[in-house]
């Protein structure tokens, strides 16, 4: 479902200009998500805040940071006021961990099947994330499971998320 008012435990999905947008819309097109306008997602927390994953770790920060830019807010249809709450607790956990550029490497290895020994392990960690792999973490969390496709824990892009919940 799709918003204009984001509402604690949305998500939101934005573009990402320059070099790192232009590395990450790379890295989702090998993970067979396409070329599309979504290289980065963030949970959106109660009071005006949002929890992502950036390159110095999982921060809260003001949603008006976001104010003027091309933001997609997106969520279940669903989800109850006790989901949203569950999902927002979740997200505090989450503060300070460190973001991973290789976790882009880990879901293209398991898109291509290649054999390395331990990548399901590495997927799924909650030590390091990328911004889709920790909303989606602070989802599992609270027991709302987006994908019911039986892929990997972790095993998520901006662009999945938009491709189950932006249409």
């Amino acid at each position: 479902m799709k918003h204009t008012h984001p509402q604690p435990g949305d998500i939101g999905l934005t573009q990402i200009s320059g070099a790192t947008g232009r590395l990450i819309r790379f890295g989702e097109w090998i993970n067979g998500d396409g070329f599309a306008n979504y290289e980065h997602a963030f949970l959106v927390l109660p009071d005006g805040r949002l929890l992502e994953a950036e390159p110095g770790g999982a921060r809260i920060r003001p949603l008006s940071g976001y104010d003027g830019a091309q933001v997609l807010y997106v969520c279940p249809e669903r989800l109850t006021d006790q989901q949203r709450t569950h999902i927002c607790t979740a997200a505090t956990r989450y503060v300070g961990v460190p973001y991973s550029f290789l976790d882009y490497a880990a879901i293209a290895t398991h898109r291509f099947h290649l054999p390395v020994p331990g990548l399901r392990r590495y997927v799924a960690s909650t030590r390091h994330m990328i911004c889709s792999q920790l909303v989606d973490q602070c989802y599992q969390d609270a027991g709302v499971h987006l994908f019911v496709d039986g892929r990997w824990p972790g095993y998520v892009t901006p662009m999945a998320l938009y491709d189950l919940l932006g249409h």
